[in-house]
């Protein structure tokens, strides 16, 4: 039996499943979604394999640079409290 699995459209190739429960992928794409999670997907004559974001992840350093802060946030929350005393 052979599967084509697709991740983007330019990058196809072809793998022999061996065992119904392993599935090993070509070194190329092993390693593009080393660590990640994986939704698969049977769409009859095709499987697919699409990388899940980590909306987490994702959001890691987007206020780096600019003017927030832990230390400001912790400040702010003090002057706040003392503000309410």
């Amino acid at each position: 039996m052979l599967f084509i699995l697709s991740i983007k459209e330019e990058l196809k190739m072809g793998v022999v499943v061996l065992k119904a429960e392993q599935l090993n992928l070509p070194e190329a794409i092993a390693k593009k979604l080393k660590g990640r999670k994986v939704e698969i997907t049977d769409e009859g004559e095709r499987i697919i394999i699409t990388p899940i974001d980590n909306p987490i992840q994702k959001a890691r350093g987007m206020f780096k640079g600019g003017n927030f802060s832990t230390e400001k946030l912790i400040e702010q929350k003090r002057l706040d409290k003392e503000l309410e005393s």
